[in-house]
């Protein structure tokens, strides 16, 4: 393992910002194109055992098994099976979205990117049948955003239809398809879908949720995901994970010598962008990017993940042969801050660069009133938006933030040492604009928030 002063400025800043939103234990790997560069357990994997983390302790990998489920796709369409421009009721013909002007223009990529217009929807983890969840989609309450590609809002409702069709053309389980023809193809040997196997790999983590009113740490179960494993069901640890970026970084094959994917296959998940989600961001096939990071000629391509009991990140920059992985074991705690970190370190950059800065615009109080509003969705995310003064508050999950304007449609805040944007929607094809000059949805991370009050 290489050990410089800047692994130690970044061991020094994992520390603090564990301390600071009471991370109670967290893996942390770095590869090369050859090696492993850097590997690191943080903190415990258990509150009252006190066993340490090490960069073999499993945790959930939550989202980040999205581009798990992308990948599979790739192979799939290599074998001539299907193609990312095929609508996807070519392969699911019962599959509907209510008022949908025309179910031809959803794509099998608008599933992948999460553009196909239907917001997040209420979580329905009973079922555990995908055919069933095709029903579930055609038959529940919700309006939709927009046409195929015209928005971008996390829904894991239409990316699981992709293990749907994992399973109808492989004529397998989802489960027993990634199993054999991704983990176990890249030598994950500590890495699995299946609850049952986790106690016999061993050396697990335990999920805990941080409970601020009371201040103590809230033991969890292993989340039973049902039909969501296709788009979080993957349980690794962070050297498992750096054999997965290999993948990625040697034109689809392993390093078993498996080829898992094509060269043009596993490279169209990163450079098709799809929608942009930021200043200088995109999301594509179960992947985020951002080219020309830092002025540099390298790509960031990444993932987070969120479940109870489970903050991930990972992701890799090709042009350098460099992936990094980071697992923790607490939910809604700053794992993407703790992987850009880890980037810095291993691009020789200065640990606090960022992906892009949000400056504050001098929005008066007037301009600042019209965000102001309770944005929701059904899956259960919501910010409450209101005037104390002339000070523009952001409430969610309980804490307020001081917000300002950066432009005339976004607000950003500081938050677990890192800025958080919300991104605003004022003008809707087909709906007349609001009288108050209020915005009808906002993006809050990733996914859209309609404003209900206000």
């Amino acid at each position: 393992m290489v050990r410089t002063r800047d692994w130690a400025a970044f061991e020094e800043y994992v520390a603090k910002t564990m301390e600071e939103n009471h991370i109670v234990g967290a893996a942390v790997a770095v590869a090369g194109p050859k090696e492993v560069l850097y590997a690191k357990g943080f903190g415990v994997k258990d509150l009252e055992t006190g066993e340490p983390v090490d960069p073999e302790t499993i945790f959930g990998c939550a989202s980040v098994s999205k581009s798990f489920t992308a990948m599979a796709i790739m192979q799939l369409a290599d074998a001539g099976l299907l193609s990312v421009d095929d609508p996807v009721i070519a392969h699911i013909p019962e599959f509907r979205l209510k008022g949908a002007r025309d179910m031809n223009a959803v794509k099998m990529s608008h599933i992948l990117s999460h553009t196909t217009g239907l917001p997040p929807m209420t979580r329905r983890q009973d079922i555990i049948d995908l055919d069933e969840h095709v029903r579930y989609i055609a038959g529940a309450d919700y309006e939709l955003l927009g046409d195929p590609g015209e928005y971008f809002s996390y829904c894991n409702d239409t990316f699981l239809l992709s293990g749907l069709i994992i399973q109808r053309k492989s004529e397998q389980l989802y489960r027993r398809y990634m199993t054999r023809h991704i983990l176990d193809a890249a030598g994950m040997n500590r890495s699995t879908y299946n609850l049952e196997e986790l106690e016999k790999l061993g050396n697990l983590s335990t999920p805990y949720v941080y409970n601020r009113q009371e201040q103590k740490h809230e033991k969890q179960r292993w989340p039973v995901l049902g039909t969501y494993e296709v788009g979080g069901g993957v349980r690794s640890c962070v050297l498992d994970l750096m054999k997965y970026g290999q993948i990625y970084l040697n034109g689809g094959l392993a390093n078993t010598g498996v080829g898992i994917v094509s060269s043009e296959g596993v490279k169209r998940m990163w450079t098709s962008p799809m929608y942009p989600t930021g200043r200088s961001t995109w999301y594509n096939f179960g992947l985020q990017v951002t080219p020309n990071y830092a002025g540099l000629d390298v790509t960031l391509a990444e993932h987070g993940g969120s479940q109870p009991g489970v903050s991930s990140h990972f992701g890799f920059v090709p042009e350098k042969g460099i992936t990094v992985a980071v697992l923790t074991n607490v939910t809604g705690v700053p794992a993407g801050a703790i992987w850009l970190a880890a980037v810095n370190v291993a691009l020789g950059l200065p640990l606090e660069t960022q992906k892009s800065v949000e400056v504050d615009c001098g929005a008066s109080p007037e301009q600042l009133s019209r965000f102001t509003g309770l944005y929701k969705c059904d899956e259960g995310g919501q910010a409450e938006i209101f005037m104390d003064g002339d000070t523009l508050i952001v409430r969610r999950e309980g804490q307020d933030f001081e917000a300002k304007a950066s432009d005339e449609r976004t607000l950003f805040f500081e938050a677990m040492g890192q800025q958080q944007v919300l991104r605003f929607y004022f003008d809707k094809k087909g709906m007349a604009p609001d009288p108050s000059g209020r915005p009808w949805a906002v993006l809050a991370g990733s996914r859209m928030l309609r404003r209900v009050t206000g």
